[in-house]
């Protein structure tokens, strides 16, 4: 896939994925989706998923480090800050060519723009937290979230 393809997908995932409502309970859910799934495979992942700036639900897996927990908070922080998955925005830096932390300005101790943060958007809301995966190559961690996102939305009883 193109970049520029891949760039497109992302934007629909974005699109796509949202919630008619996010409290408490659904982001603990959701966690415990991404979990169930992670345990399924045997992926040493740590999950997290925040809303209104506050962690909700945080669980590592066996297999995994603090180190987990850094890349969390960074992928974390691009997505809070630019409103997109963290896959998104380091697959748009590379497009333009440009190291992300130099295009945007960022520390790259606080921001890493590496596939696994996304965006838990409500509709008529907009970003409300995020949910993030950390432990596989970007590219993994990001299709995780995003398939238990579809699964878990699908299930929804209000779509």
């Amino acid at each position: 896939m193109s970049l520029d393809a891949l760039l497109a997908d992302l934007l629909d995932q974005e699109r796509r994925l949202v919630f008619r409502r996010f409290d408490n309970d659904t982001a603990i859910a959701l966690g415990l989706a991404i979990v169930e799934e992670a345990r399924r495979r045997a992926l040493a992942v740590t999950v997290n998923v925040t809303r209104s700036g506050q962690q909700i639900f945080h669980m590592a897996l066996p297999g995994t480090t603090a180190d987990n927990d850094h890349w969390v908070a960074r992928k974390t922080a691009v997505v809070m800050r630019f409103g997109h998955s963290s896959y998104y925005m380091g697959r748009k830096a590379v497009q333009k060519g440009i190291p992300f932390h130099e295009a945007y300005l960022v520390d790259p101790l606080a921001y890493a723009a590496h596939g696994g943060c996304f965006p838990v958007t409500v509709a008529g809301t907009g970003l409300v937290g995020t949910v993030t995966v950390s432990g596989l190559p970007q590219e993994e961690d990001h299709a995780l979230v995003v398939a238990v996102m579809e699964r878990f939305l699908a299930d929804q009883p209000d779509g």
